[in-house]
């Protein structure tokens, strides 16, 4: 059974009769112990869409229902124990350790004076093991990295300890490391913790690498969903952009820009990181991989390429001279 899922929704903004649809006919579903990342372009609704499923505004067409309630009928109190927000902002908070950082994930269940029980501070250290941060538990958030403050926001909504996580492109200022490291702990906090997660992400290769299933916002505004593996082989991910300049390279899982060419060459290589570097470097100097072609490189080295005349030159510059 989904945890959340909604019913013939439509998100936007604006208000009264001045409102604009960016998505509509959504049917969507979040189980527990699966990671989903949300895909798209700027502007293509991906924040609009969070803000409804966490019932930080209402859809302007249909429902939403968690754990079996309608939206609607949920209090906040009873909402800040099913859904856990993790949003895109930089995360300040300089004067909090760590520790007090995710301790503030407790308020759900402290009461209004915010106390925290035995209990509270066990699920709070927990919390802190669990994404890898436990050795500066009482560090200040102003001395950690970026990617270490977002662990520390990913600690804190653990501790709320609701089945759902939510969150708003969490790698969005994190290195390349970090962003992998992140995604990593996104996934085993669903598969391990049985919670229900969502990611927005502009991480093309490690959300399609990470995640079990896709919800992808093509340039003509409808949500693909499914298995990772269905989505990619439908083309939803050729429709993400809608520009012919770009191009999805499911081989690398990502994309590529489609750079002009002059000429189509056959590539002969035995090493399959040297085909990939060369072929990057071909196709920077307006030269294509066709395997069609009648024109045949031989590479065996960075600085050993057979041209089709059989002769031997040491760079691209050489092959690029030879095609003029």
């Amino acid at each position: 059974m989904a945890i959340l899922q909604t019913h013939d929704m439509a998100v936007g903004f604006g208000q009264g009769s001045k409102r604009t649809t960016l998505l509509k006919g959504l049917n969507l579903k979040l189980e527990q112990g699966s990671l989903v990342a949300l895909l798209g372009r700027n502007g293509a609704g991906k924040s609009t869409l969070i803000r409804a499923i966490t019932c930080d505004n209402a859809p302007i067409e249909g429902s939403v229902e968690i754990d079996g309630n309608p939206s609607s009928l949920i209090t906040k109190h009873q909402l800040s124990r099913l859904v856990a927000l993790v949003a895109t902002e930089r995360i300040m908070g300089g004067a909090f350790t760590i520790s007090e950082l995710v301790a503030l994930g407790r308020q759900p269940h402290t009461g209004f004076l915010g106390r925290l029980s035995k209990h509270d501070k066990e699920v709070v250290n927990q919390c802190l093991e669990a994404v890898g941060i436990s050795h500066k538990a009482q560090q200040h958030i102003a001395s950690l990295s970026d990617g270490e403050r977002q662990k520390a926001m990913i600690a804190k909504a653990l501790a709320q300890e609701t089945p759902i996580i939510v969150l708003d492109e969490p790698t969005a200022f994190l290195d390349v490391a970090s962003r992998i490291e992140t995604m990593q702990l996104l996934h085993k906090l669903a598969h391990e913790q049985n919670k229900a997660v969502l990611l927005s992400s502009h991480d093309i290769s490690q959300s399609l690498l990470l995640a079990d299933e896709l919800w992808v916002i093509t340039s003509d505004h409808e949500v693909i969903t499914g298995s990772t593996e269905t989505v990619v082989m439908s083309g939803a991910m050729d429709r993400v952009f809608g520009d012919t300049s770009i191009f999805f390279n499911g081989n690398l899982c990502d994309y590529e820009a489609q750079l002009p060419t002059k000429v189509k060459v056959k590539l002969k290589c035995d090493d399959s990181n040297l085909t990939r570097c060369m072929t990057n470097a071909l196709l920077r100097n307006g030269i294509a991989i066709d395997a069609a072609s009648p024109f045949v490189l031989e590479i065996v080295a960075s600085d050993k390429i057979t041209l089709p005349n059989g002769k031997i030159v040491a760079s691209v510059k050489d092959v690029v001279e030879y095609f003029k």
